[in-house]
């Protein structure tokens, strides 16, 4: 039954990649080759819906069975390091750019970027906490789906990467690994499930990505008011 269930939904997801990646691209060939407002790429698009969707296919008894197995594993383990981790990403972009290293945006708009899409992440995350109210592995409450380490995390790693991810794929892969490993620890502290962490990437990734590619509108918009 179990493997039955995840091809339905193995097909369900590839479906759905299909339609979002075919609109996505669609939306770029009818943008003006000289306009850099909205452009949307499959790339911006497929990773955050790919979490997403992985986020609700495991919830449930996929995410249980991983953490009883996780947990028959290391169960007395315990770590701090996911309470200033989901920052580090996020920290280091914005100290690149102090130090004069040029990133995609200067450091004022960078800052502006990092504040908005942590606060729009945040956002939806702790309204999707409410709206569910999933108990926690720990059961200490009722907010467990989608983990906001996770989001910050991986909203962060988003930032780091758009940043600095074209001048080396380092950054990307310092960002995206941290973000990860804080998803791994809350899930091995015991606070979240797996299905929590996936949506939570989902969350950070498409916030974020969603924020940069409305940004030049945005700045269009605010110089329009000024005038």
């Amino acid at each position: 039954m179990v493997k039955r269930y995840l091809k339905t939904q193995l097909f369900c997801v590839i479906f759905c990649f299909q339609i979002v990646s075919s609109k996505a691209f669609a939306q770029n060939d009818s943008i003006p080759k000289d306009s850099k407002l909205w452009v949307i790429k499959a790339g911006d698009v497929i990773p955050p819906v790919t979490l997403a969707l992985a986020g609700l296919i495991t919830q449930g008894k996929i995410s249980r069975h991983f953490h009883d197995d996780v947990h028959s594993k290391y169960p007395d383990f315990h770590s701090k390091a996911d309470e200033f981790l989901p920052y580090a990403p996020g920290v280091i972009s914005l100290g690149l750019a102090s130090a004069g290293v040029k990133g995609r945006h200067k450091l004022g708009d960078q800052v502006i970027l990092a504040l908005l899409s942590n606060i729009i992440a945040q956002g939806v995350t702790q309204s999707l906490k409410r709206v569910i109210k999933y108990p926690r592995p720990d059961e200490s409450d009722y907010y467990s789906f989608p983990s906001g380490h996770t989001t910050t995390a991986f909203a962060n790693a988003t930032i780091l990467h758009e940043e600095y991810g074209q001048r080396s794929v380092l950054y990307s892969i310092g960002g995206y690994g941290t973000a990860t490993a804080v998803g791994g620890l809350r899930i091995l502290n015991n606070k979240h499930w797996l299905a929590d962490v996936l949506m939570g990437a989902g969350v950070g990734i498409g916030a974020t990505k969603a924020l940069y590619i409305s940004y030049p509108w945005l700045q269009k918009t605010v110089r329009r008011m000024k005038h």
